[in-house]
């Protein structure tokens, strides 16, 4: 179990180190902040789109190495997926993430995304783990950015 506990920290801290969906889309479809004022984890999400699909999504701000690995690993995983499945990803990594601890992490759909079932033992870490996630569903659930052209 240590070994894929090991795997588990090094995944989390490689995206937290080096998160390749760091920064911002000049003129995005759709933006959301996200905060966390247990811990004062920041970020802000922006999307372009392409109908229903997540074309590209970035995200900055600051946080603590879980929140920033999260955001960075959902980053790689909703693009090209449809905004209905990025929703059903978010529902899956909360049920996760929340689940007791001897319910297996293992799910095919969440795939690197079972590094992050180690919060379950650290309840007030799951708002760190879905904070981009539900910044996410924000950006979902809110109007699309006027175009300024």
């Amino acid at each position: 179990m240590s070994d894929l506990r090991d795997l588990y920290q090094e995944v989390i801290l490689d995206h937290n180190r080096r998160p390749p969906n760091w920064g911002s889309i000049d003129a995005p479809d759709r933006a959301a902040d996200g905060y966390n004022p247990l811990c004062g984890d920041k970020l802000r999400l922006t999307l372009r789109m392409d109908g229903d699909r997540i074309d590209d999504v970035k995200f900055e701000g600051s946080g603590c190495a879980i929140s920033k690995a999260s955001a960075s690993m959902m980053t790689d995983l909703v693009k090209g997926k449809t905004m209905d499945e990025a929703e059903d990803l978010v529902d899956k990594l909360q049920a996760m993430v929340t689940a007791p601890m001897d319910v297996p992490a293992e799910d095919a759909a969440l795939g690197k995304l079972a590094v992050l079932s180690g919060v379950r033992e650290f309840p007030a870490r799951v708002k760190c783990a879905t904070l981009a996630w539900h910044t996410l569903r924000s950006a979902h659930e809110g109007k699309p950015i006027a175009s300024t052209e």
